[in-house]
């Protein structure tokens, strides 16, 4: 098959096009949704908010077997392709102090899981990873627990803390002695609605839609955009890490844009972070990154490694 998607992680399930075929015989519901495209191929009206989340209801039910998947209106409908990319760089990540190896039974805490749940329902499957979602938007949280409920196995793997408090990020989901070995988040990247709406409207113009056409992907406000943009979203979270200097192996955000890395390059040393990692991510024309730090040095991160992740294994092995 020709590859559609040059740049993704190899691990990466969706290199190649998608096979509609295959994907209609998984999720039926799918085919309602197929068109023919000027060349005369088949594809999927990437205008129609219904028919992107149907196409992800299809790949989330072939490639990572959640048979039950749903959002409400409005709400962010996720690529899964570059989702996925996040986890299979972050588990590399993890390896490097581990031997190469990537850990089976990892801890991850996922800030802001949304109302798709999309980070866990990867990892989980890709990976065994446990995780915890925190989530400040009541409905959000609804709905990714339905997703958890819904799939049999997911409850064990995945659990969700509401964040009371919308000015804190890590404050108030770590608990005490609890550890994790990452973090991740897609942290809202717009500084104001006005700049979201902006953005909106060039994705529309983009996709040839008139700006009253609703928007494939969706999105809350939550998600889109916060006071200061995810430059103060993130450099709220560096600070705050320091707190969980000890309790967390690696902290890592997407961040939207690389002319926003100096100002958190200068939160990170200034937080005093032991290490800072950039992982560049692809997928086609679009670039994307992440960024991780770390308070513990190589030979406190090797130690943990050895002691986690063996534990993790030996406590999983027991559970069979």
């Amino acid at each position: 098959m020709k590859a559609q998607k040059p740049g993704l992680h190899p691990r990466n399930r969706h290199h190649s096009r998608y096979d509609l075929d295959a994907l209609c015989a998984t999720m039926p519901l799918l085919r309602e949704f197929i068109m023919t495209s000027p060349a005369g191929e088949p594809t999927v009206n990437f205008t129609d908010p219904l028919a992107v989340k149907a196409l992800n209801k299809a790949l989330l039910a072939h490639f990572y077997g959640v048979k039950e998947w749903d959002i409400p209106p409005g709400f962010l409908c996720p690529p899964v392709p570059g989702r996925a990319d996040y986890i299979h760089h972050l588990a590399d990540l993890l390896a490097q102090n581990s031997d190469g190896v990537v850990p089976s039974q990892a801890s991850v805490l996922d800030i802001g899981t949304g109302a798709n749940c999309i980070y866990p329902l990867i990892g989980t499957h890709e990976y065994g990873w446990r995780f915890t979602g925190s989530e400040v938007d009541n409905a959000a949280f609804a709905s990714a627990q339905a997703i958890i409920n819904a799939n049999p196995g997911l409850s064990r793997a995945v659990r969700l803390r509401r964040q009371k408090d919308p000015a804190a990020i890590l404050a108030g989901i770590i608990h005490k002695n609890e550890q994790y070995d990452a973090t991740l988040c897609n942290p809202p990247f717009h500084d104001s609605a006005q700049a979201a709406q902006a953005g909106s409207e060039r994705k529309r113009r983009n996709l040839g839609l008139d700006n009253d056409a609703t928007l494939n992907f969706g999105g809350q406000q939550q998600e889109l955009w916060c006071e200061g943009g995810e430059v103060a979203f993130i450099s709220k979270m560096i600070d705050e890490s320091k707190q969980f200097a000890r309790q967390v192996l690696w902290f890592t955000s997407l961040v939207s844009r690389g002319d926003n890395l100096p100002p958190l390059y200068r939160a990170l040393t200034q937080a005093g972070a032991v290490n800072v990692v950039k992982k560049e991510m692809a997928q086609g024309q679009k670039q994307s990154r992440f960024i991780a730090w770390t308070f513990q040095d190589e030979a406190q991160r090797k130690r943990w490694a050895q002691t986690r992740f063996k534990v993790q294994a030996q406590q999983a092995a027991a559970a069979r």
